[in-house]
């Protein structure tokens, strides 16, 4: 049976709204080889009380001022010692308790594993399937059109990852992947939800800065004038999907 370590990461500040949901997603998982590492940018609202009831669970538990999301998340990084790594940060959660375990089943030895993605409200509401469903087929060209696949729904093989660029503030995970992609030779589609992604993070707080980071990291992986080109289909698109959505909901 192909049971390869798991490093969970998950960074953290000043959640204790929704940091015991995610741990329990992460440590109520019937697989048995995962690392838990938890990253936490020095929380002051008893977000680390919350962290602690479970510490003799956690492979790595981190708690220092960090410079952002990305260096928190290279932390985790440095830190795991996993053959796969997965990101899921405070208020996703993975989808079901037997997900990790589905997802290794389904191929041995895969550079990078992947599935799809619910949202979630800050209750913990479904809100449906992402915009952006999963491609049956996914390499690094995949995400010419948009992130067809979310960091929390991506198990990647440790050593085709590098440590995130950090002159991205709120995109580098886009960057990230892509580069992770461009080295894989063996990707697999696990064909089922693997994530719940909570709908609002600092990507859509400061949205006009992460569509040009995310403008920036297309033109440097496909060029400028293939990025040009791809954003006037995203931008058809985009409309085509809410004028569909008014429709369904007028």
């Amino acid at each position: 049976m192909f049971q390869p370590k798991l490093s969970v990461i998950t960074i953290v500040y000043n959640n204790a709204a929704d940091i015991e949901r995610t741990m329990l997603s992460v440590l109520e998982q019937t697989y048995p080889n995962i690392e838990y590492i938890i990253v936490d940018g020095l929380s002051t609202d008893g977000t680390l009380d919350k962290i602690k009831k479970y510490k003799d669970k956690l492979g790595v538990l981190i708690s220092e001022k960090d410079d952002g999301i990305y260096d928190a998340m290279n932390k985790g990084l440095a830190a795991a010692t996993g053959d796969y790594l997965l990101f899921m940060n405070s208020g996703d959660e993975i989808y079901a308790k037997d997900t990790v375990a589905n997802v290794f089943a389904t191929a041995n030895n895969a550079d990078i594993y992947y599935g799809e993605t619910e949202m979630i409200d800050a209750a913990g509401y479904s809100l449906g399937q992402r915009r952006h469903k999963a491609p049956e087929r996914f390499n690094w060209r995949s995400f010419k059109y948009g992130m067809s696949v979310s960091h929390q729904a991506i198990y990647v093989k440790r050593s085709i990852a590098e440590p995130f660029n950090r002159q991205y503030q709120l995109s580098a995970d886009i960057d990230w992947i892509l580069n992770a992609a461009k080295k894989a030779e063996k990707i697999v589609n696990v064909r089922q939800y693997v994530a719940k992604y909570l709908v609002g993070g600092m990507s859509k707080k400061r949205h006009r800065q992460s569509l040009i980071e995310r403008f920036n990291i297309m033109k440097r992986h496909y060029g400028l004038l293939p990025t040009l080109f791809n954003h006037a289909i995203i931008a058809f698109n985009l409309g085509w999907y809410w004028i569909k959505y008014r429709k369904t909901n007028d």
